[in-house]
Formats: C-alpha cells, sequence, structure tokens
C-alpha cells in the first residue's frame, strides 16, 4: 500500500471522468457498445429493468476480475484498477442521473450521427483508459483477465481481448436484429485501441526490459520475488567508464512497467533501463 501515490490517483480520477464522458455523451444515447466489459455492462443495461443501471453492472462486472487478478498484478494495481473504476462508475451515474444532459436518445453534442459519435466515443474512452493504465491501473477487467489467461491459452493479450470483442459485437447484433450498430462499434474499438497505443505506447504486447546495473544480485532477486519471473543476466563492460556491469532481461506486460521501474531504481538509482516491444513470447513445453 506505500505504493498507492496521491499523484496516480488524483490523474486516476480524471482518467475515470474522461471515459465516463465519452462513454456516456457519445455511445450509450445512440447505443453504441465500447469494448471489454464496458460494452458488456452496456448491453446489459439496454436489455434489463431501468433500476439495473450502466453505473451498476460496470460495478458488478469489474470489481471481481479485478480481485481475481490482485495476486498476479499486485496491491497497488488492484486498488487503482478498482478506484478508477468506481469514478468511471459514479461519472457515469452523475451524467445520465443528475446533471442536466439530455443523453437518453441522442448525443448532446453529435446527435445521431453514429459516425461521429463512434469516432469521438472511441477517441475520449481511449484516452481514458490509456491514462488509467499508463498511471498503474486500468478501467476494464477483461485486460486482467487477458494478462492472466492469454499464455494458458497459446494467445496474446491483443489476441484474447480482440476474440472477446468479437464475441461481444456478434451477441449484440443477434440480441438486436441489426448489425449497423455493432458495426459502428467495430469504429469505435478500433479509434479508441489507437488512441490507448499512443498513450501508452503499445497496447497488446509484451515488453522486453534491458537493464544495466551495478547491483546485479539485488536487482534479479527483487524482480523474481516481485513477477514471480525468471530473468537473464549478461555480463558486459562499460564503454566509457570500461568498468564491469551486468545488464538484465526481464519480459513485463505493459502494466507492470512502472512498477518495474520504480522497483529498479530503488536498489540502484543510477541503473540505465531501456523498454522494447516483443511480438512473442514463447517458452520451451517442458
Amino acid at each position: 500500500m506505500k505504493e498507492i501515490k496521491l499523484k496516480n490517483i488524483f490523474l486516476l480520477t480524471v482518467a475515470g471522468l474522461i471515459n465516463a464522458f465519452g462513454v456516456t455523451v457519445f455511445l450509450a444515447p445512440v447505443k453504441l457498445y465500447d469494448s471489454g466489459i464496458s460494452g458488456t455492462s452496456m448491453l446489459l443495461s439496454q436489455i434489463t429493468p431501468e433500476y439495473l443501471s450502466l453505473s451498476l453492472f460496470l460495478l458488478i462486472l469489474n470489481i471481481p476480475l479485478f480481485i481475481f487478478g490482485c495476486k498476479k498484478q499486485g496491491i497497488a494495481f488492484t486498488v487503482y484498477s478498482l478506484y478508477a473504476v468506481a469514478v468511471y462508475s459514479l461519472g457515469a451515474w452523475l451524467i445520465t442521473d443528475v446533471l442536466p444532459l439530455d443523453v437518453s436518445f441522442t448525443s448532446p453534442l453529435a446527435g445521431d450521427d453514429l459516425l461521429l459519435c463512434a469516432l469521438f466515443g472511441g477517441v475520449i474512452s481511449g484516452i481514458g483508459s490509456g491514462l488509467t493504465i499508463r498511471f498503474g491501473g486500468a478501467i476494464d477487467g477483461i485486460e486482467v483477465m487477458a494478462v492472466t489467461f492469454a499464455k494458458k491459452l497459446g494467445v496474446t493479450v491483443g489476441t484474447f481481448v480482440m476474440v472477446y470483442n468479437v464475441i461481444l459485437y456478434i451477441i449484440c447484433g443477434v440480441m438486436l436484429s441489426s448489425w449497423i450498430l455493432p458495426l459502428y462499434s467495430i469504429v469505435t474499438y478500433y479509434a479508441a485501441l489507437k488512441t490507448i497505443d499512443f498513450i501508452v505506447e503499445g497496447i497488446d504486447r509484451s515488453k522486453a526490459a534491458m537493464i544495466i546495473t551495478e547491483k546485479p544480485d539485488e536487482v534479479c532477486e527483487a524482480l523474481m520475488r516481485s513477477f514471480e519471473s525468471g530473468a537473464t543476466r549478461i555480463s558486459a563492460k562499460g564503454g566509457y567508464s570500461n568498468q564491469d556491469k551486468t545488464v538484465i532481461y526481464f519480459i513485463v506486460d505493459r502494466f507492470q512497467i512502472s512498477k518495474m521501474r520504480e522497483l529498479v531504481h530503488q536498489i540502484d538509482e543510477f541503473a540505465f533501463i531501456t523498454i522494447t516491444e516483443v511480438a512473442d513470447v514463447y517458452k520451451a513445453n517442458m
């Protein structure tokens, strides 16, 4: 819990409100669908009694998923994520039920123009989701499930999320007896995905960290203990100082980069870290 930072909490508040604005002002009024648990919550709120609102489904569906992923992702990530979802849910409730905005059948800003609603709704919600990831959390539980189960299923995190969303949009099309809104929702998903990609510099690939440090034993032990993952040590020599150094090669997912960076610099404040994308990670079958 000492890892919780007030700056992150403030920025997650902003991210949750941005996400709520994009979904409730542009997507929900014209029955377009966000991706993941957010999109699932939107669909359920439309086909269930009125008292079962979008805000309620966001909490009911997301909270168990984040708690389930707590062991793998850590306490700080789980707290940040639950807080972001709570702000998102509160923001959605305020916009739909409290503030003087009529979001009952058309977007207050884009009317019933589906393309504008899909693009702006996707971009704005993508900004909220991207900021949440960048500052240590996630605003949609399906991504936590993807990180947890993707490797076990032999697929990437991005593929797992994409398959879930394709199934969601197919279900939406069948239940609505129309494919226009689900197809426009794909535009929303693509706009949000590219926005998140821009903000966090890569959404659906693992990251390779190369850490140059003079304290390899302490850094390796801390990384392997915190992330329950192996690390590779490579002997090296400084080109300018001519001193012996060690390069640690370590694979992390996008949610773990901030935690990894802080952990390393707590041990060696002069450690040099580079992050690169990894298309695929293969492990030998034992």
